[in-house]
C-alpha cells in the first residue's frame, strides 16, 4: 500500500465536505475554515506520514507526533489568546492530557507485568512446550491460532503474536507456505481475541476507560470475535501443508516466582475491575494498586534471593539468557527494571496521537466528519468503515477520533465500532502492530503480498463477525 494512498485516506478521514458544525459551548471558535485549521491538518498528516515510514526511515514513531501535538496546540492557543479565550484552550488541553495520563499509567502497569512474565521465562517456557509436542503443521496452525486468540485478551496482541510466531518459525523452518499461513492466522486471531477484552487492545481500553462499555459487556463480543478468527482459519486450513516435522527436545524452565507473578497479574486485573464497577473509581487506580502488589513481591524475591539461590546465584537461574536481556545470571528480581523496559516509544506515540486528534477535534474537524459519517451514512455503515480505515491508518487515532466525536448511537453500535476497530486491522498486514511486527520477525516468509492474497478470506470473517454481532446483540 503506497504512502500516497494512505495520505489520501487520512485526507478523506479528516477533510470531508463541511456541512456545518455546532460548537459545544460559547467559548469554542470554529477554525475549520481558518488558516490555523489548515496548518494543523497539514502538520498532523505530515507527522503521520513519518510514522508510517518508520520502517524505512528508522525514525521512532513517537517523535513526529509529539512535535506535531505541541505545534497544533500552540497554534490553537495563539488564536484563542488573541480573542481573550486562552483559558478555554488551556481547559481543553488539560482534559486531553488527563485522558492520556489515565490510559498511559494503566498501560504502563500492564506492560510492567508482561515484562516481568517475560523475564521470568513464562512465554519462553510455553514456546518450548509447543515445539516439543511434535504436532503436524495443520495441528500447530490451529494451536497457535487458538492460543493467540485466548492469550491476547490478557496480554497485548503484539506480545502474543511475537510469541506464537517464534513457535511457527522454530517448527516451520524453510516451509514458507506454512509460515505465511500460520502468521496470517496468528495476526487475525490475536486481533480478534483483543477485541472482546478491555485489556486486549488500546482501543478497547479507551472505550472501557471512557465508561461507554462496561467490563463484562465486552464479552458480548466473544462470539463475533471468534467468528472473525474461525472463518478465515477454516478457509486457510486445507492450504496448510499436511506435514509432521521432527519434534524438538528443547526445555526452558520458568524462573523462581513466575507462577506467583501470574496470580498477582490476575489479582491486579480483578482489583481494577472491582474499583471501577463497585467503587466507581477509574480503573487505573486499581492497576496502580496492583503495581504495588508486584513491588512487594519483588521485595520478597530480593530478600530471599541469597538464601534460596546462594551468594552467586549458583542454585537457580542456571540457563542462558537472551543477549538483549538486561538481567544477568545471578541478579535478583528488580521491578523498576521492568518499568524501564516498557514500550516507551508506544506510550509517547499514544500521547502525541491523543493530543493531535484532540486538537483537530477542538478545531472542529471531527464535528464535520461525525456529521457526514454518523448522520448521513448511518451508524452501521460508519462503524464498518471505521474498521476498514483502521486497516490503513492505525486504529488508535481512529478510535480516539470516534470517542472525541461522541456520536449519538445505541449501545449495540458502540460495541460494533469496538469490534470493527479491533479486527479491521487484520485486513492488511500493515493494519495492526501484530502484522507489522511479524513481517519483521518472519522477514521474507510473511509479507504484505502474502497476506494480501488471503484478504478475501479475512474480509469474509470480518463481514461474518459484523452480521453475527448485529444478530446476537442488535
Amino acid at each position: 500500500m503506497s504512502l500516497n494512498y494512505k495520505l489520501l485516506s487520512l485526507v478523506i478521514l479528516f477533510v470531508l465536505p463541511a456541512l456545518g458544525w455546532a460548537s459545544e459551548g460559547a467559548e469554542r471558535i470554529d477554525l475549520t475554515d481558518h488558516s490555523v485549521g489548515f496548518m494543523a491538518l497539514a502538520i498532523f498528516i505530515g507527522a503521520y506520514l513519518l510514522v508510517m515510514a518508520e520502517e524505512f526511515l528508522h525514525l521512532r514513531k513517537s517523535k513526529p507526533v509529539i512535535i506535531a501535538a505541541g505545534i497544533i496546540w500552540g497554534l490553537i492557543a495563539f488564536v484563542y489568546s488573541s480573542h481573550d479565550l486562552g483559558h478555554a484552550a488551556e481547559e481543553a488541553v488539560r482534559h486531553n492530557l488527563l485522558e492520556y495520563t489515565e490510559l498511559m499509567l494503566f498501560l504502563l502497569v500492564a506492560m510492567t507485568y508482561i515484562n516481568a512474565l517475560q523475564e521470568r521465562r513464562v512465554f519462553d517456557s510455553l514456546r518450548a512446550w509447543l515445539i516439543r509436542t511434535g504436532f503436524g503443521f495443520r495441528a500447530l496452525f490451529w494451536m497457535t491460532g487458538v492460543l493467540a486468540f485466548f492469550i491476547s485478551p490478557i496480554a497485548d496482541n503484539l506480545t502474543t503474536a511475537l510469541l506464537m510466531c517464534a513457535v511457527v518459525l522454530a517448527v516451520g523452518g524453510d516451509n514458507t507456505r506454512f509460515v505465511t499461513l500460520a502468521c496470517i492466522n496468528i495476526v487475525v486471531a490475536a486481533n480478534a481475541g483483543g477485541a472482546f477484552s478491555p485489556f486486549g487492545d488500546i482501543t478497547t481500553l479507551m472505550v472501557w476507560q471512557k465508561g461507554i462499555v462496561e467490563f463484562f459487556e465486552f464479552f458480548h463480543l466473544f462470539v463475533p470475535s471468534a467468528v472473525n478468527f474461525l472463518v478465515p482459519a477454516a478457509l486457510m486450513h486445507f492450504a496448510v501443508p499436511n506435514v509432521k516435522p521432527e519434534p524438538s527436545s528443547e526445555t526452558v524452565p520458568m524462573r523462581r516466582g513466575a507462577k506467583r507473578i501470574m496470580l498477582l497479574f490476575f489479582l491486579t486485573i480483578a482489583t481494577a475491575v472491582s474499583f471501577h464497577n463497585f467503587l466507581t473509581l477509574p480503573p487505573v487506580i486499581g492497576m496502580l494498586t496492583g503495581l504495588g502488589y508486584l513491588q512487594f513481591f519483588g521485595f520478597y524475591l530480593r530478600m530471599t534471593y541469597r538464601r534460596e539461590c546462594g551468594p552467586q546465584g549458583q542454585f537457580c537461574d542456571k540457563f542462558e539468557l537472551d543477549k538483549d536481556d538486561q538481567m544477568e545470571v545471578g541478579q535478583p528480581f528488580d521491578v523498576f527494571n521492568k518499568v524501564a523496559r516498557a514500550e516507551w516509544d508506544t506510550l509517547l506515540f499514544f500521547y502525541g496521537v491523543v493530543l493531535c486528534v484532540g486538537g483537530l477535534g477542538f478545531i472542529g474537524y471531527l464535528g464535520l466528519v461525525s456529521e457526514v459519517m454518523y448522520t448521513q451514512w448511518g451508524p452501521t455503515a460508519a462503524n464498518v468503515a471505521v474498521g476498514v480505515i483502521s486497516a490503513i491508518v492505525d486504529n488508535i487515532p481512529v478510535m480516539f477520533a470516534v470517542l472525541t466525536m461522541q456520536p449519538d448511537m445505541s449501545h449495540t453500535q458502540w460495541l460494533l465500532v469496538t469490534l470493527t476497530a479491533g479486527v479491521g486491522g487484520s485486513l492488511l498486514s500493515i493494519g495492526s502492530a501484530a502484522g507489522v511486527a511479524l513481517m519483521g520477525q518472519a522477514r521474507g516468509k510473511y509479507t504484505f503480498f502474502g497476506h494480501l492474497k488471503w484478504m478475501p478470506a479475512i474480509a469474509a470473517g470480518y463481514i461474518a463477525s459484523i452480521l453475527v454481532h448485529l444478530w446476537m446483540n442488535g
